[in-house]
Parts: C-alpha cells; structure tokens; sequence
C-alpha cells in the first residue's frame, strides 16, 4: 500500500461514534448494580455500545495505519503494535490499545464467557481507558496536520 493522507472525515466519524456509545454507557443506572441488572435492556446496552465504541476506537488506529503508512493490519491486537512502532501511541497507550482490543475479541467470539457482573464492572470503572486512546488519537492527529486531508 502507498501512504496517502488520513481523512478528517473519517477520524471526526468514528470519534463521534465512540463519544456517543460512551455517553450511552453513561445513561444507563451505573450507580447500582441492583438497579443496572433489574432491567435486562441495561446488560445489551451496555454490551452492544461497548463492542461498537471498541471497534470504532480500533477502526481509527487501522485507518491511520492504512493511510498515514500504508500499513495493512489483519488482526487488532495488531493495530496497537504497529500504531506504537510508528509513534502514534506511547507503550503504555499500545498495551492498553492491546487490551482493549482482546476484550473486544471476547465480546464478539466468547460473548458467552463475559458476565453480566463483569460487564456492569467495566461499564462502571472502566470506560476512561476509551478516552484515553481517543485522547493519544486526537494529540497524534494534532502533531500531525500535515499527514490530514481535511476534504469533507
């Protein structure tokens, strides 16, 4: 593949994707278990927003990979490795990246694993770890204006 350059559009989309599936998240009654788990709506919810907001966070890494370096990558636990060989994540953001790109393997192939109680959990304590790479995303993409093609 030949590096070319990253589409705003793209980014800003999936971005807004991610944002929205958090703010879902956050709707829902995380105060309580009790309360989150006496409506099962709750449990898809949150399952179904965590696994898109995943792989929205995953498409931007891959996006920028493709098109900033010309690198394809066929696995995500793939895309935090090579977005911290070329700079774009910090080795702390790339196994966080790695991680979260584990978990949301599990949600699609071993969605039978994951437990209600865990997923209340994650949804709870865990959704800064998202922001975090939205966060290593948005200050690479402002190192970089030059790698941006801002055509809407």
């Amino acid at each position: 593949m030949t590096p070319g350059r990253i589409s705003r559009r793209v980014v800003v989309d999936r971005i807004a994707w991610v944002e929205a599936t958090l703010d879902d998240i956050r709707s829902l009654p995380l105060d309580d278990d009790q309360t989150f788990f006496a409506d099962r709506r709750n449990i898809w919810t949150a399952e179904s927003c965590l696994r898109r907001g995943l792989e929205a966070l995953l498409d931007i890494g891959r996006h920028i990979l493709t098109r900033g370096f010309g690198l394809g990558v066929s696995e995500y636990k793939e895309i935090a490795q090579r977005l911290q060989e070329h700079s774009v994540l910090q080795d702390e953001e790339a196994d966080l990246l790695r991680i979260l790109a584990g978990y949301r393997n599990r949600l699609v192939h071993f969605y039978h694993e994951v437990s209600q109680e865990e997923l209340y959990r994650i949804c709870a304590h865990q959704l800064g770890d998202l922001e975090q790479i939205l966060s290593a995303y948005r200050r690479w993409l402002r190192e970089h204006p030059d790698m941006i093609d801002e055509a809407l």
